[in-house]
Protein backbone atom coordinates (compact mmCIF):
# COMPACT_ATOMS: atom_id res chain seq x y z
CA UNK A 1 0.00 0.00 0.00
CA UNK A 2 1.19 3.51 -0.78
CA UNK A 3 2.81 5.18 2.25
CA UNK A 4 2.63 8.69 3.61
CA UNK A 5 6.37 9.08 3.04
CA UNK A 6 5.93 8.27 -0.66
CA UNK A 7 3.35 11.04 -1.00
CA UNK A 8 5.48 13.62 0.82
CA UNK A 9 8.50 12.90 -1.35
CA UNK A 10 6.76 13.61 -4.63
CA UNK A 11 5.91 16.90 -6.35
CA UNK A 12 2.32 17.83 -7.01
CA UNK A 13 -0.69 18.61 -4.88
CA UNK A 14 -1.28 15.98 -2.18
CA UNK A 15 -4.51 13.98 -2.34
CA UNK A 16 -5.86 12.00 0.61
CA UNK A 17 -8.38 9.27 -0.20
CA UNK A 18 -10.71 8.18 2.62
CA UNK A 19 -12.77 5.02 2.23
CA UNK A 20 -16.06 4.26 3.90
CA UNK A 21 -17.39 1.27 5.78
CA UNK A 22 -16.91 -2.28 4.48
CA UNK A 23 -14.15 -1.45 2.01
CA UNK A 24 -10.40 -1.61 2.60
CA UNK A 25 -8.05 1.30 1.94
CA UNK A 26 -6.44 -0.61 -0.92
CA UNK A 27 -9.72 -0.37 -2.84
CA UNK A 28 -8.47 3.12 -3.78
CA UNK A 29 -5.34 1.74 -5.51
CA UNK A 30 -6.60 2.36 -9.08
CA UNK A 31 -7.46 5.95 -8.13
CA UNK A 32 -4.05 6.42 -6.51
CA UNK A 33 -2.30 5.31 -9.70
CA UNK A 34 -4.62 7.44 -11.86
CA UNK A 35 -4.09 10.59 -9.79
CA UNK A 36 -0.32 10.04 -9.61
CA UNK A 37 -0.25 9.82 -13.41
CA UNK A 38 -2.17 13.12 -13.50
CA UNK A 39 0.56 14.83 -11.48
CA UNK A 40 -0.84 14.63 -7.96
CA UNK A 41 0.77 13.10 -4.87
CA UNK A 42 -1.87 10.66 -3.57
CA UNK A 43 -2.09 8.58 -0.42
CA UNK A 44 -4.86 6.22 0.76
CA UNK A 45 -4.50 5.56 4.49
CA UNK A 46 -6.78 3.23 6.37
CA UNK A 47 -9.06 4.01 9.28
CA UNK A 48 -7.62 3.85 12.82
CA UNK A 49 -6.14 0.41 13.56
CA UNK A 50 -7.12 -0.92 10.13
CA UNK A 51 -4.83 -3.83 9.18
CA UNK A 52 -2.61 -3.44 6.14
CA UNK A 53 -4.36 -5.97 3.92
CA UNK A 54 -7.88 -7.20 3.22
CA UNK A 55 -6.93 -10.64 4.49
CA UNK A 56 -5.57 -9.36 7.80
CA UNK A 57 -8.60 -7.12 8.26
CA UNK A 58 -10.90 -10.11 7.86
CA UNK A 59 -8.86 -12.12 10.34
CA UNK A 60 -8.86 -9.32 12.95
CA UNK A 61 -12.31 -7.69 12.94
CA UNK A 62 -12.01 -6.50 16.55
CA UNK A 63 -9.13 -4.20 15.56
CA UNK A 64 -11.61 -1.59 14.29
CA UNK A 65 -14.52 -2.25 16.66
CA UNK A 66 -16.15 0.74 18.38
CA UNK A 67 -14.41 3.43 16.28
CA UNK A 68 -16.64 6.47 15.88
CA UNK A 69 -16.84 9.37 13.44
CA UNK A 70 -14.73 11.72 15.56
CA UNK A 71 -12.10 9.02 16.08
CA UNK A 72 -11.74 8.60 12.34
CA UNK A 73 -11.88 12.34 11.63
CA UNK A 74 -9.11 13.06 14.13
CA UNK A 75 -7.03 10.23 12.68
CA UNK A 76 -7.19 11.65 9.16
CA UNK A 77 -6.66 15.22 10.41
CA UNK A 78 -3.41 14.06 11.99
CA UNK A 79 -2.31 12.40 8.76
CA UNK A 80 -3.10 15.58 6.81
CA UNK A 81 -1.13 17.69 9.29
CA UNK A 82 1.87 15.46 8.62
CA UNK A 83 1.74 16.17 4.89
CA UNK A 84 3.03 19.69 5.42
CA UNK A 85 0.62 21.31 2.94
CA UNK A 86 -3.13 21.19 2.41
CA UNK A 87 -4.33 18.27 0.29
CA UNK A 88 -7.38 17.58 -1.78
CA UNK A 89 -9.52 15.23 0.32
CA UNK A 90 -11.60 12.64 -1.52
CA UNK A 91 -13.93 10.40 0.46
CA UNK A 92 -16.54 7.78 -0.29
CA UNK A 93 -19.58 7.02 1.89
CA UNK A 94 -18.53 7.65 5.51
CA UNK A 95 -15.25 8.80 4.04
CA UNK A 96 -17.32 11.45 2.28
CA UNK A 97 -18.88 12.56 5.57
CA UNK A 98 -15.40 12.77 7.09
CA UNK A 99 -14.27 14.81 4.08
CA UNK A 100 -17.10 17.26 4.74
CA UNK A 101 -16.23 17.46 8.45
CA UNK A 102 -12.57 18.15 7.71
CA UNK A 103 -13.35 20.81 5.14
CA UNK A 104 -15.80 22.39 7.59
CA UNK A 105 -12.94 22.56 10.10
CA UNK A 106 -10.81 24.45 7.60
CA UNK A 107 -8.66 21.41 6.85
CA UNK A 108 -7.81 20.66 3.22
CA UNK A 109 -7.45 22.54 -0.03
CA UNK A 110 -10.65 21.11 -1.53
CA UNK A 111 -13.00 18.22 -0.92
CA UNK A 112 -14.87 15.62 -2.96
CA UNK A 113 -17.56 13.66 -1.11
CA UNK A 114 -18.76 10.67 -3.15
CA UNK A 115 -22.07 9.17 -2.00
CA UNK A 116 -21.43 10.79 1.40
CA UNK A 117 -23.06 9.33 4.49
CA UNK A 118 -25.93 11.30 5.95
CA UNK A 119 -24.92 14.39 7.99
CA UNK A 120 -26.92 16.04 10.75
CA UNK A 121 -29.74 18.12 9.24
CA UNK A 122 -30.45 15.78 6.34
CA UNK A 123 -34.00 14.46 6.79
CA UNK A 124 -34.83 12.01 3.94
CA UNK A 125 -34.50 8.38 5.02
CA UNK A 126 -35.54 6.15 2.10
CA UNK A 127 -36.49 2.54 2.73
CA UNK A 128 -33.56 1.31 0.61
CA UNK A 129 -31.16 3.16 2.90
CA UNK A 130 -32.76 1.64 5.98
CA UNK A 131 -32.43 -1.84 4.50
CA UNK A 132 -28.81 -1.25 3.50
CA UNK A 133 -27.99 -0.26 7.10
CA UNK A 134 -29.77 -3.18 8.76
CA UNK A 135 -26.70 -5.49 8.92
CA UNK A 136 -25.32 -3.07 11.52
CA UNK A 137 -28.37 -1.24 12.87
CA UNK A 138 -30.52 -4.36 13.24
CA UNK A 139 -28.80 -5.32 16.51
CA UNK A 140 -28.17 -2.60 19.15
CA UNK A 141 -25.24 -4.64 20.50
CA UNK A 142 -23.41 -3.96 17.24
CA UNK A 143 -22.71 -0.42 18.47
CA UNK A 144 -19.49 -1.72 20.02
CA UNK A 145 -18.67 -4.30 17.36
CA UNK A 146 -17.20 -4.61 13.91
CA UNK A 147 -19.73 -5.99 11.42
CA UNK A 148 -19.24 -7.82 8.13
CA UNK A 149 -21.58 -7.91 5.15
CA UNK A 150 -22.74 -11.12 3.54
CA UNK A 151 -22.42 -11.34 -0.21
CA UNK A 152 -26.19 -10.83 -0.52
CA UNK A 153 -26.08 -7.73 1.69
CA UNK A 154 -23.21 -6.31 -0.34
CA UNK A 155 -25.17 -6.95 -3.53
CA UNK A 156 -28.07 -4.85 -2.21
CA UNK A 157 -26.03 -2.07 -0.62
CA UNK A 158 -23.19 -1.73 -3.13
CA UNK A 159 -23.65 -3.88 -6.20
CA UNK A 160 -27.32 -3.43 -7.10
CA UNK A 161 -26.46 -1.65 -10.38
CA UNK A 162 -23.96 -4.36 -11.39
CA UNK A 163 -24.16 -7.89 -12.72
CA UNK A 164 -24.18 -10.64 -10.12
CA UNK A 165 -20.72 -11.65 -11.30
CA UNK A 166 -19.15 -8.22 -10.90
CA UNK A 167 -20.78 -7.64 -7.52
CA UNK A 168 -19.50 -11.00 -6.27
CA UNK A 169 -15.98 -10.26 -7.51
CA UNK A 170 -15.89 -6.87 -5.77
CA UNK A 171 -17.20 -8.48 -2.59
CA UNK A 172 -14.42 -11.07 -2.64
CA UNK A 173 -11.72 -8.52 -3.46
CA UNK A 174 -12.39 -5.55 -1.19
CA UNK A 175 -14.86 -6.12 1.65
CA UNK A 176 -13.75 -6.08 5.28
CA UNK A 177 -15.44 -5.89 8.70
CA UNK A 178 -16.12 -2.30 9.75
CA UNK A 179 -17.18 -0.53 12.94
CA UNK A 180 -20.94 -0.17 13.26
CA UNK A 181 -20.74 2.87 15.58
CA UNK A 182 -20.66 5.47 12.73
CA UNK A 183 -23.94 4.12 11.36
CA UNK A 184 -25.61 4.46 14.76
CA UNK A 185 -24.21 7.98 15.10
CA UNK A 186 -25.50 9.05 11.69
CA UNK A 187 -28.90 7.41 12.24
CA UNK A 188 -29.42 9.33 15.50
CA UNK A 189 -27.80 12.58 14.35
CA UNK A 190 -30.97 14.66 14.18
CA UNK A 191 -31.91 13.69 17.75
CA UNK A 192 -28.50 14.39 19.34
CA UNK A 193 -27.49 17.96 20.18
CA UNK A 194 -23.76 17.53 19.65
CA UNK A 195 -23.81 14.73 17.09
CA UNK A 196 -20.53 13.54 15.64
CA UNK A 197 -22.31 13.52 12.26
CA UNK A 198 -22.65 17.32 12.39
CA UNK A 199 -20.78 19.33 9.74
CA UNK A 200 -20.13 23.07 9.57
CA UNK A 201 -21.97 23.73 6.31
CA UNK A 202 -22.00 27.52 6.77
CA UNK A 203 -18.26 28.08 6.68
CA UNK A 204 -17.33 30.74 4.12
CA UNK A 205 -13.55 30.39 3.98
CA UNK A 206 -13.28 26.67 3.28
CA UNK A 207 -12.05 25.14 0.06
CA UNK A 208 -14.41 24.13 -2.76
CA UNK A 209 -16.55 21.03 -2.29
CA UNK A 210 -17.94 18.63 -4.88
CA UNK A 211 -20.72 16.24 -3.87
CA UNK A 212 -21.23 13.20 -6.10
CA UNK A 213 -24.16 10.79 -6.11
CA UNK A 214 -25.18 7.71 -8.01
CA UNK A 215 -28.85 7.82 -8.88
CA UNK A 216 -29.27 4.07 -8.24
CA UNK A 217 -27.45 4.08 -4.89
CA UNK A 218 -29.24 2.14 -2.14
CA UNK A 219 -26.82 2.88 0.72
CA UNK A 220 -26.79 6.67 0.22
CA UNK A 221 -29.70 7.35 -2.15
CA UNK A 222 -29.48 10.31 -4.51
CA UNK A 223 -32.20 12.15 -2.57
CA UNK A 224 -29.96 12.09 0.50
CA UNK A 225 -27.00 13.60 -1.36
CA UNK A 226 -29.27 16.25 -2.89
CA UNK A 227 -30.52 17.09 0.59
CA UNK A 228 -26.91 17.30 1.79
CA UNK A 229 -26.19 19.75 -1.03
CA UNK A 230 -29.03 21.97 0.20
CA UNK A 231 -27.46 22.13 3.65
CA UNK A 232 -24.72 24.31 2.13
CA UNK A 233 -27.11 26.97 0.81
CA UNK A 234 -26.03 29.51 3.46
CA UNK A 235 -22.35 29.35 2.50
CA UNK A 236 -20.82 31.41 -0.30
CA UNK A 237 -17.99 28.90 -0.67
CA UNK A 238 -18.00 26.82 -3.86
CA UNK A 239 -20.28 23.80 -3.48
CA UNK A 240 -21.34 21.72 -6.47
CA UNK A 241 -23.29 18.52 -7.09
CA UNK A 242 -22.70 15.96 -9.82
CA UNK A 243 -24.97 12.97 -10.38
CA UNK A 244 -24.08 9.75 -12.18
CA UNK A 245 -27.14 8.20 -13.76
CA UNK A 246 -27.78 4.55 -12.95
CA UNK A 247 -24.74 4.15 -10.71
CA UNK A 248 -24.83 2.49 -7.31
CA UNK A 249 -22.71 2.70 -4.16
CA UNK A 250 -19.94 0.73 -5.88
CA UNK A 251 -19.14 3.57 -8.28
CA UNK A 252 -15.63 4.08 -6.86
CA UNK A 253 -14.60 0.43 -7.27
CA UNK A 254 -16.63 -1.06 -10.10
CA UNK A 255 -15.76 -1.19 -13.80
CA UNK A 256 -16.94 2.40 -14.26
CA UNK A 257 -14.66 3.93 -11.61
CA UNK A 258 -12.52 5.76 -14.18
CA UNK A 259 -15.48 7.83 -15.39
CA UNK A 260 -15.99 9.09 -11.85
CA UNK A 261 -12.26 9.67 -11.29
CA UNK A 262 -11.95 11.63 -14.53
CA UNK A 263 -14.94 13.78 -13.55
CA UNK A 264 -13.19 14.58 -10.27
CA UNK A 265 -9.95 15.42 -12.09
CA UNK A 266 -11.86 17.68 -14.46
CA UNK A 267 -13.56 19.45 -11.56
CA UNK A 268 -10.23 19.98 -9.82
CA UNK A 269 -8.82 21.52 -13.00
CA UNK A 270 -11.84 23.82 -13.16
CA UNK A 271 -11.01 24.94 -9.60
CA UNK A 272 -7.41 25.62 -10.59
CA UNK A 273 -6.13 22.81 -8.36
Amino acid sequence: MRTLEDSMAEPGTPVVFIHGLWLHATSWNPWVDHFRAAGYAPVAPGWPHEPETVELARENPDAVADIGIDDATGHFASIIEGLGRPPVIIGHSFGGLITEKLLGQGIGLAGVAIDPAQIKGVLPLPLAQLRAGLPALGNPANLHRAVSLTEKEFRFGFGNALTDEESSELYRRWTIPSPARPLFQAAAANFVLHSQAAVDTRREDRGPLLLISGTADHTVPDVVTRSTFKQYRDSAAVTELKQFEGRGHSLTIDSGWREVADAVLGWLRDQGI
